[in-house]
């Protein structure tokens, strides 16, 4: 046999036995939601398209958890109400499993080029240990929409920006009628001067926000004045799955959380944030801008389950790829690939759940928070592309973006970002 065609068996092979692995860890240690989410958005529109009901009147039977989103968000959904339940769990997971392995297409092939890895070899054994990572088994298992809108964002930030297309923003755009948190998004473009990409997202979002209000005016007129406010129909802010600072702050007093002290520390992290994205757009680090903002999404936002985590992804791929483009054998290497593992471990681990009834003393502070110090480590140190000078006539061209890079941690600056 070729020394090609046994090099193909061995991958086939590990990738097997890989998800084989994994397939038996998560039927040990992945909750079972039964899709939990997807019944209340799917009850939610078929009680509003075929029972007469209100939209936001909804509750699932036994709970209070009603649909929180607003109206374009129904909108977009509203074909579920015509699908029979099995169908529905078809298309979520579906949309989910493909949104999620694109993304993980983007951010990983320019690693394969470099380190020369095999393509399908490289993007399966990515596959296998995303369905291991928390947040994604989480987002699939309740049936979350977490993949797509951070799909909706990659699209811009990954190709439309870095390409200079007038059509840049338009995926927040939506993803922000969709859902307010990647509204943030919306501030990143402004904290990074991009402002023709700004007005589009803030178009697409404000366009599709009108719509939903001109079919749906009863829906809209509930959502934005009173559905919006009631935060009893998302949960309790100290419960363990709210991996956010405010989250954290709770814990520590879920009777009396205090407000000044989350306002304090979310200051703060909004800080950092903006001086870490300006840095990454001024080296033209769209990737970078995208997992900085992610984060900061995580620990900002009220509320964050964890299956909102998802938005962490890009982060850990990308410290896969600053370890690898670092030189072989060096610290840095050494550090970066040390990280990444470290902090998957974790995120696959659910160690944060051995600390749900209980996250009093200092073990509790420290542990039922894990998820929230991983988003503070990714927003404070994740690798930012340097700025390379000016490439001269008489230097080798400038590798296109996403594509090829440098094999020093230092990545060449796209022309459009010098």
């Amino acid at each position: 046999m070729a020394q090609g065609a046994k090099r193909a068996v061995g991958q086939v092979g590990a990738v097997i036995v890989l998800a084989v692995a994994v397939a038996a860890f998560l039927s040990v240690t992945a909750a079972r939601h039964g899709f939990f989410d997807l019944q209340v958005y799917r009850g939610a529109l078929v009680f509003w398209a075929h029972d007469g009901g209100h939209l936001y009147d909804y509750l699932r039977p036994a709970t209070q958890y009603g649909f929180t989103y607003p109206p374009f968000a129904a909108l977009v959904m509203l074909p579920m109400a015509y699908l029979s339940w099995h169908g529905a769990i078809v298309v979520s997971v579906a949309a989910g499993v493909v949104t999620g392995a694109v993304l993980i297409w983007w951010l990983l092939d320019p690693v394969s080029r470099r380190a020369g890895w095999t393509h399908w070899f490289a993007f399966a054994v990515a596959l296998c240990l995303a369905a291991a990572f928390e947040p994604m088994r989480e987002t699939i298992n309740f049936g979350q929409v977490n993949t797509l809108l951070l799909f909706l964002v990659a699209v811009d930030l990954l190709r439309l920006l870095p390409g200079g297309s007038r059509w840049a923003g338009i995926g927040i755009g939506l993803a922000t009628a969709i859902k307010l948190t990647p509204g943030i998004f919306i501030v990143y473009l402004l904290v990074t001067r991009r402002w023709r990409a700004a007005v589009t997202a803030t178009g697409a979002a404000t366009g599709a926000t009108v719509l939903a209000a001109a079919l749906f005016p009863d829906a809209s007129r509930e959502f934005w004045t009173t559905a919006l406010w009631n935060t009893g129909r998302v949960g309790e802010l100290a419960f363990i799955s709210n991996q956010s600072l405010r989250g954290v702050v709770a814990r520590l007093d879920p009777q009396h959380p205090s407000t000044l002290a989350w306002l304090v520390l979310v200051a703060a992290t909004v800080a950092l944030w903006a001086w870490r994205s300006r840095a990454a757009a001024s080296a033209g680090d769209e990737a970078a801008g995208l997992a900085l903002t992610g984060a900061v999404m995580c620990l900002v936002s009220p509320v964050t389950w964890v299956h909102h985590l998802v938005w962490l992804l890009p982060g850990f791929l990308l410290l896969v790829d600053n370890g690898m483009a670092a030189p072989p054998r060096s610290r840095r290497r050494r550090v970066l690939l040390v990280a990444v593992t470290v902090g998957y471990g974790f995120l696959i681990s659910r160690i944060v759940w051995a600390w749900e009834w209980d996250f009093a003393g200092v073990d509790g502070f420290l542990f039922s928070n894990t998820y929230v110090w991983i988003s503070l480590a990714l927003l404070a140190f994740l690798p930012v592309r340097r700025p390379a000078p000016p490439v001269g006539p008489a230097d080798s061209p400038v590798e296109p973006a996403g594509v090829a890079q440098l094999d020093q941690p230092e990545r060449r600056t796209p022309a459009g970002h010098r």
